[in-house]
C-alpha cells in the first residue's frame, strides 16, 4: 500500500552564503501511512513549521523529495498542491475571511479547486449541509449562517478553521500549533472536535503542538525533531504508556540538552 506521505533526504537551506544562512531541514525522513494522525514536537528552531511549509509547497526544498499519496509533489507550488491538503494555522485570524459569513466561508472551502464565480448563489442544499456540520462543533453556530466571521470569538474561528479545512476529506491534514493562541478551555475543545473529525474521516494528520501532555493524548504516533530531523519516532501502545518524565528524559539522554520550556511540559 502507498504510504500517505514520504518525506525523503529533505535539505532546506534560508539565505545560503549570508551572515543570515540558516541550515534547517537537515536530510529530514519521514513516512506516514494512511490514517496516521501524528503529533510533532520539538524546541525551537527544530524545524517543525518548516517541515510543514516544505510539505505545503509555500518555498522549494533544497535537496530531496515529497510524495503525497502516489503523487511526486517535490516540485509542485503550493496553489497545486493545495488540492491535496488541509491546513490550520496558529493564528485563528488566518484561516477565514472576516468580512464574510460562515456561509460564504464554508461554501468557499467546499468548492476549492473548482471553477466557480464567487457571485455563484450558495443553495438551500448547501446551507443545510453547512448546519449539519456546523452542529458537530457544538457551539451554537449552525443557525448563525448569515452572520459575518469577525464577530466570532478566537475560538469560534479556529473550530470554522478546521472545519473547512476538512469539509473535502484532504489527502493529509496540517495543523500547526492551532490552538496555541486559544485559552486552555478553548484549547481543549478545539483538540477534542480535531480529534473527532480526524477519526470520523480517518484523515492522515500531522499536529505541531508546544505542550506535551496533548502530545502524548492526541494521535497515535509522536515524532521528536531536533535540529532539523527526526530524533525520536513512536506509536501505538509505547506511546499510549509514555510520559512527560519519560519523554523529557529520551531527549536529555539523547542530546544532553534541554530544549523544552515550562510552556511545553505544562501548556
Amino acid at each position: 500500500m502507498t504510504p500517505a506521505l514520504v518525506v525523503k533526504n529533505v535539505e532546506k537551506t534560508f539565505n545560503p552564503g549570508t551572515i543570515t544562512e540558516n541550515h534547517v531541514l537537515k536530510g529530514l525522513n519521514l513516512v506516514l501511512e494512511e490514517g496516521d494522525y501524528v503529533t510533532v514536537i520539538g524546541g525551537n528552531g527544530a524545524g517543525k513549521s518548516t517541515m510543514l511549509n516544505a510539505i505545503a509547497g509555500v518555498f522549494p526544498v533544497d535537496e530531496g523529495e515529497i510524495h503525497i499519496g502516489d503523487k511526486n509533489v517535490t516540485n509542485l507550488p503550493e496553489h497545486k498542491r493545495a488540492v491535496h491538503l488541509g491546513r490550520v494555522f496558529q493564528d485563528p485570524m488566518v484561516g477565514t475571511a472576516a468580512a464574510m459569513t460562515i456561509a460564504e466561508n464554508l461554501a468557499l472551502a467546499l468548492h476549492r479547486g473548482e471553477k466557480r464565480g464567487l457571485s455563484k448563489a450558495i443553495s438551500e442544499k448547501e446551507k443545510e449541509f453547512f448546519r449539519t456540520q456546523l452542529k458537530q462543533l457544538d457551539l451554537d453556530l449552525e443557525n448563525r449562517l448569515d452572520d459575518t466571521i469577525g464577530l466570532l470569538s478566537g475560538g469560534q474561528r479556529q473550530a470554522i478553521t478546521l472545519l473547512m479545512a476538512t469539509i473535502k476529506k484532504p489527502d493529509l491534514l496540517l495543523l500547526d500549533e492551532h490552538t496555541a493562541a486559544l485559552d486552555p478551555k478553548t484549547a481543549e475543545k478545539v483538540l477534542q472536535l480535531t480529534d473527532n473529525i480526524v477519526k470520523e474521516n480517518n484523515l492522515t494528520t500531522i499536529m505541531i503542538t508546544h505542550n506535551m501532555r496533548d502530545a502524548i493524548k492526541h494521535g497515535n504516533r509522536l515524532i521528536m525533531m531536533n535540529d532539523g530531523h527526526v530524533v525520536y519516532d513512536v506509536k501505538g501502545e509505547e506511546k499510549q504508556k509514555l510520559t512527560v518524565e519519560a519523554l523529557l528524559e529520551k531527549f536529555t539522554h539523547s542530546y544532553r540538552q534541554t530544549a523544552f520550556s515550562d510552556r511545553m511540559i505544562l501548556g
